[in-house]
């Protein structure tokens, strides 16, 4: 393999792992993200997105806000991931001071408290910043509160227990939002 071929190749290592993983899984490398992030041009694109299902037949559809747009399994799965992809926030979920303002909702199917981090793959950004509220049941439905710092590329991971979900999304600010 050619030198120049080889930070692609990494890049779409990096990029395509996304998924249910158990606590076996590794995280990924800090030097290879970089070298990812900086292969990866803006624009929705570019971004390895997560496209949405409908969610497992083990999770009643009315128990999880956006069951028909979900992805993950009976043991950890998110709802109301956009078409496509791709969140095209207007202006009622901007914040004062830019962020991106999102609502998700997350089906546990094992005890626990859910963890929510997220990271911008397409350049540099502030962590994504997550408002998991409590007093819901210890498994089950749990609604959450996304704030992307900056549109791009993000990639969010929900954490339970032993489990991870990866889903990747593209933020983009619509028209009307930006101005």
């Amino acid at each position: 393999m050619s030198p120049k071929k080889i930070p692609a190749v990494i890049a779409a290592a990096v990029l395509s792992a996304t998924g249910c993983t158990s606590s076996a899984a590794q995280e990924p490398d800090p030097a290879a993200t970089a070298t990812a992030a900086a292969q990866v041009r803006p624009g929705p694109e570019n971004c390895p997105v997560t496209l949405p299902a409908k969610g497992p037949s083990s999770i009643p559809e009315e128990a999880l806000f956006g069951w028909e747009r979900s992805h993950g399994d009976g043991t950890l799965a998110v709802g109301g991931l956009w078409p496509k992809g791709v969140i095209e926030a207007g202006p009622d979920f901007v914040e004062q001071d830019g962020s991106i303002r999102m609502k998700f909702g997350w089906w546990r199917g094992v005890p626990g408290k859910l963890g929510i981090t997220g990271r911008r793959l397409d350049g540099p950004a502030p962590n994504l910043r997550a408002d998991v509220p409590v007093g819901y049941e210890p498994t089950g439905f749990q609604a959450s509160g996304l704030y992307f710092p900056t549109e791009g590329c993000w990639e969010v991971t929900g954490r339970l227990g032993t489990t991870s979900l990866v889903f990747v999304t593209y933020v983009t600010k619509t028209a009307a939002s930006t101005g």
